[in-house]
């Protein structure tokens, strides 16, 4: 395969190298190097450094304010943006929902909501899983009404990230029931969170932080003219969001870094012991999952030279989405192993432990998820038996 880039995607690379080493302010670097949860206003901050630089619309059509970029381009941020510990930008706005309005949704819509999804004046928040509606989200039960000009939604989404923060949230709601297969009948409604009968409830982690949430619709009226695309055709709009979502989750350059970092960490002696980097169980270990990352990289290098011939993203994004987060987890446990007694569940109060635990415990157990979200990998597994191997 080659791989090399041309002399203007290196002069590109530069740019954004620079950029990244310039324009990153020290504040939000330290922020996202601590491992804690990046505060809302410093996650709008930054995305909006992003948008005044002109490169908040990564994927976006240039008329809607889009970067223009070659996927080429696109994979070289991508990598600069890793190496450099980078927030990562809250997808549901940019990456999701932006997509799917200037994908199907009508000229009104495109003019009322994409200038400020570009921009992050608006916070939005994905309505998909239901109590019991996850992996299999056809089954969803939240219901919408057509009455006079609006439609009524009754129901309950849950595992809502950072939906405390939301201004408005895009759901999957039932439209029809009166379907032959689970997938039609199904609509996708742009919902303003400020609507009367719309309640959040925080859903509280172990770690005690408020990250997901419960949205409950009660009598809630969502105007008609809020109703992307067509009614009954939101199956198929979700998928297309679901697809980009799955292959962001690959987060392949991300993974390097912290890869990087850790290699960094266990050449390092604690307290006068031997460095980690002497157990050559570890260590192997450590290769290993470096080898399995290397080999990610290049199942996304061809996809992007499909992407490059214009092919839209399909069923490989599963393949990116699977082995992604089995990575990001496989790296999660040796940041368990080396951090020892110190990867303790950390406690602000410092009558708890030495003062000195770290976050890793938390992290590892809060990314259980990541083989669970964008669809868990077992239903991957499927759509691969399926539109792949055509099982």
């Amino acid at each position: 395969m080659h791989v090399t880039f041309s002399e203007a995607d290196l002069a590109f690379q530069e740019e954004v190298r620079t950029f990244f080493r310039d324009e990153y302010p020290d504040e939000i670097r330290e922020a996202v190097s601590s491992g804690e949860e990046l505060p809302r206003e410093m996650q709008i901050r930054w995305q909006k450094i992003l948008f005044e630089k002109g490169w908040a619309g990564i994927n976006w059509p240039t008329e809607h304010g889009g970067t223009g970029w070659t996927p080429v381009q696109k994979y070289i941020y991508a990598r600069e943006e890793g190496n450099a510990n980078a927030p990562v930008i809250v997808p549901f706005g940019l990456n999701m929902v932006g997509p799917v309005i200037y994908t199907f949704g009508s000229e009104a819509q495109k003019n009322r909501f994409l200038p400020d999804i570009l921009a992050s004046n608006t916070w939005w928040c994905q309505g998909y899983s239901e109590p019991g509606a996850g992996s299999d989200l056809a089954s969803l039960k939240t219901k919408g009404d057509l009455v006079g000009d609006h439609w009524v939604v009754n129901g309950t989404k849950t595992w809502t990230t950072l939906g405390q923060f939301a201004d408005w949230i895009f759901c999957l709601v039932r439209t029809t029931s009166d379907v032959a297969r689970r997938q039609e009948g199904i609509s996708f409604l742009l919902i303003d969170m400020k609507s009367p009968g719309v309640t959040v409830k925080p859903i509280i982690l172990l770690d005690g932080t408020h990250e997901v949430n419960e949205i409950h619709f009660d009598n809630v009226e969502v105007p008609v003219e809020n109703l992307v695309g067509e009614e009954g055709k939101g199956w198929t709009y979700g998928k297309v969001l679901l697809q980009h979502e799955r292959t962001n989750s690959a987060n392949t350059f991300r993974s390097e870094y912290r890869l990087r970092k850790l290699r960094e960490q266990a050449a390092t002696s604690v307290r006068g012991a031997p460095p980690l980097a002497d157990d050559k169980n570890f260590m192997r270990r450590l290769a290993a999952v470096e080898v399995e990352l290397k080999g990610l990289e290049y199942t996304e290098l061809r996809t992007l030279a499909a992407v490059s011939s214009g092919k839209a993203p399909g069923p490989e994004s599963s393949f990116l989405k699977i082995k992604g987060t089995e990575i990001q987890q496989a790296i999660d446990t040796l940041y368990m192993d080396a951090a020892g007694y110190y990867a303790l569940p950390y406690r602000a109060d410092p009558s708890v432990g030495e003062g000195t635990e770290t976050l890793t415990a938390l992290r590892y157990f809060n990314f259980r998820k990541a083989t669970i979200y964008a669809g868990s990998n077992e239903i991957q597994k499927n759509i691969i038996a399926k539109h792949v191997l055509g099982l």
